[in-house]
């Protein structure tokens, strides 16, 4: 068996590009989401063709009994974790101006997309200590799929911002702390992906693309995430635990 990866949310979007790059690569993999697992039956069938273990679990990131038992489901399967992609997280139920927009769904974004994210970081990141302290050649790996929008302004998704921009902190102060045990921690900010989550605005941001908001000239797609969390995943990035890469088109690229 190769490395055992947990991704969260990797049953459709930006997750399932992820969880298609690292199964093919032989990783193993426990993949999350909150749909029933009948739900996804065609998913696992689908990644399981590239010959690895997948197991799928129902989960909500943001539960701390859900996280715990997330966990120990991993341990119960496959013995061992390797790799932990936060990449689960929501938009909010309604975009709303900041004027505008509610406590419940502050609360609701910041549990799914920052809250969840950083605690089960902390009960992995336990695992992986104790399984490098019974095996010095162990090399574990995080990353944290953040957003542009950790630095550009969405008016209508305050939340949303906020949260990325948490990410981004969660993301260096792992780095920080787990790099005496030689645990690899990176962020991923993606710009305009295809995924479900930007499909009821894609009308907008192919006005926006078609203008010139981007260098690279079209959408991202979740296979463009999936193959830079391989690459960090293989360890082909050395000397650069705590990096940014921005995979977003050029958006953020400043111009004059």
């Amino acid at each position: 068996m190769g490395k055992v990866a947990l991704v969260t949310g990797g049953s459709r979007g930006i997750g399932l590009g992820i969880a298609e790059a690292l199964a093919m690569d032989g990783c193993s993999l426990v993949i999350t989401g909150r749909c029933p697992s009948e739900d996804r039956a065609a998913v696992v069938e689908r990644l399981r063709r590239h010959g690895t273990r997948i197991e799928y679990l129902q989960s909500d990131v943001s539960s701390p009994i859900d996280r715990r038992a997330l966990l120990e489901k991993v341990q119960e399967s496959l013995g061992r974790l390797d790799v932990l992609i936060n990449n689960a997280g929501i938009a909010p139920p309604i975009r709303a101006d900041v004027l505008e927009a509610s406590e419940q769904s502050f609360d609701e974004v910041m549990a799914a997309n920052l809250k969840g994210p950083y605690f089960l970081t902390q009960a992995a990141a336990q695992w992986m200590i104790r399984q490098k302290q019974a095996d010095t050649s162990y090399r574990g790996c995080i990353v944290y799929i953040g957003s542009i929008s950790a630095t550009v302004a969405s008016t209508n998704r305050g939340d949303y911002c906020i949260s990325k921009a948490g990410i981004a902190m969660a993301a260096k102060l792992w780095t920080v702390r787990l790099a005496e045990f030689g645990i690899q921690v990176y962020e991923i900010r993606p710009g305009i992906v295809d995924t479900g989550m930007t499909a009821a605005v894609r009308e907008n941001y192919d006005a926006m693309i078609e203008a010139g908001l981007l260098l690279e000239k079209r959408w991202g797609k979740p296979e463009d995430i999936g193959k830079a969390v391989a690459m960090l995943v293989r360890g082909e990035l050395p000397y650069a635990s705590g990096s940014v890469l921005v995979l977003d088109g050029g958006l953020t690229v400043q111009r004059l």
